[in-house]
């Protein structure tokens, strides 16, 4: 027996150290890196990776198309550190927020030589760990000094995050009478990759050898918990659970993916650069995002932990029903939900329409 963490383990620790401010030791092969989230890096840490001339600053694609930074290696860019670099300008280059205020970042000289394998892995952990997608990359010796330190090492060879997604295993369950479906019920998944939790609102007692009346429903605490009428998706859960409350059986399945799987920091920050004129899409590509970073995986997986096999699926999200299916789930029929509507999320909605391919 060995008490030393799992892959999944390390994993986990290194997501929470880069939220810490932390630097985690990547290696691949002979090549090794620290790799620290520049959100959240402190002023003395930074001093002390950023000198030397060999760290790079690496910012997914997207967020490279806004600064006009070329990105060599397709989907990331690495851009060379000024030599009179400072932690203010390399947060003011991931971050958005000041762009339009503050627009002469560069010019920017981005390398092209060189693997980018550990930086494409740091930015995927700095998006795992729900903050801006960009990183300082220093390469180093080993990491035999990265341990010496206490620093977490991830060997991408062996601690990638595992092939399908994460397993999930029931936590408890319990009866949730509910305004809108009495005869429901609360189970809680939590994943072992240490990730967050998920849950299902189970109403009434569903055959599982029939298609089941169901929801993938994304987090929303703004429009779920404080009636935003920036989005539909308060009126949407209401609306679903209500429409299995009458039907008498149904499956919610609640997804800790806020803001299209961005969390609820970089959704604020998406909100102020709609603010800026920008729409949902624009904001997200601006911030280094894809249109939707949401694994609907996890639904699928959840659903088969439950016993079913097909679903009745009440979305407007064609790309749902295709993971659906992709992943065995056998979707019968597809459900509109069409609730929410407000001239606050006119624009919104339009956008998901257009830009999305959202059935409204």
């Amino acid at each position: 027996m060995t008490l030393s963490p799992s892959p999944a383990e390390r994993r986990a620790r290194a997501r929470a150290d880069l939220r810490m401010g932390l630097p985690v030791c990547l290696t691949a092969g002979s090549d090794a890196a620290l790799v620290v989230a520049i959100e959240t890096l402190g002023r003395a840490r930074f001093d002390g990776m950023a000198t030397g001339g060999t760290a790079v600053l690496a910012v997914t694609a997207r967020r490279a198309e806004t600064l006009k930074a070329r990105a060599y290696d397709g989907d990331l860019a690495r851009i060379a550190l000024p030599s009179d670099v400072s932690l203010d300008w390399a947060q003011a280059v991931a971050d958005p927020a000041d762009d339009l205020s503050a627009p002469m970042k560069g010019p920017f000289r981005t390398e092209r030589d060189g693997s980018a394998a550990l930086h494409r892995a740091g930015i995927a952990l700095a998006k795992e760990a729900r903050l801006l997608p960009a990183v300082l990359v220093r390469p180093c010796a080993g990491p035999e000094r990265a341990r010496d330190e206490n620093l977490t090492v991830l060997d991408l060879a062996t601690d990638l995050p595992p092939e399908g997604g994460a397993q999930y295993d029931e936590v408890v369950s319990a009866r949730l009478p509910m305004a809108l479906a009495r005869a429901g019920r609360l189970h809680i998944f939590r994943p072992d990759d240490g990730g967050e939790e998920h849950y299902a609102v189970e109403i009434g007692q569903p055959d599982r050898h029939a298609p089941v009346l169901a929801r993938l429903h994304s987090a929303c605490f703004t429009g779920d918990l404080l009636g935003s009428l920036k989005c539909d998706c308060g009126p949407q859960l209401r609306g679903a659970l209500a429409a299995m409350g009458e039907e008498g059986s149904g499956i919610l399945l609640y997804l800790n993916q806020e803001g299209r799987g961005i969390g609820l920091a970089n959704k604020m920050r998406a909100y102020a650069l709609q603010d800026q004129g920008f729409d949902t899409v624009e904001a997200n590509h601006r911030l280094g995002f894809e249109d939707d970073e949401r694994d609907f995986r996890i639904g699928a997986a959840l659903l088969r932990e439950m016993g079913f096999s097909a679903v009745r699926l009440m979305t407007n999200n064609p790309a749902k029903i295709a993971m659906m299916r992709a992943q065995g789930i056998d979707v019968t029929e597809r459900v509109p939900l069409k609730v929410g509507h407000t001239d606050e999320n006119a624009a919104y909605l339009a956008t998901k329409a257009t830009k999305s391919g959202h059935l409204l």
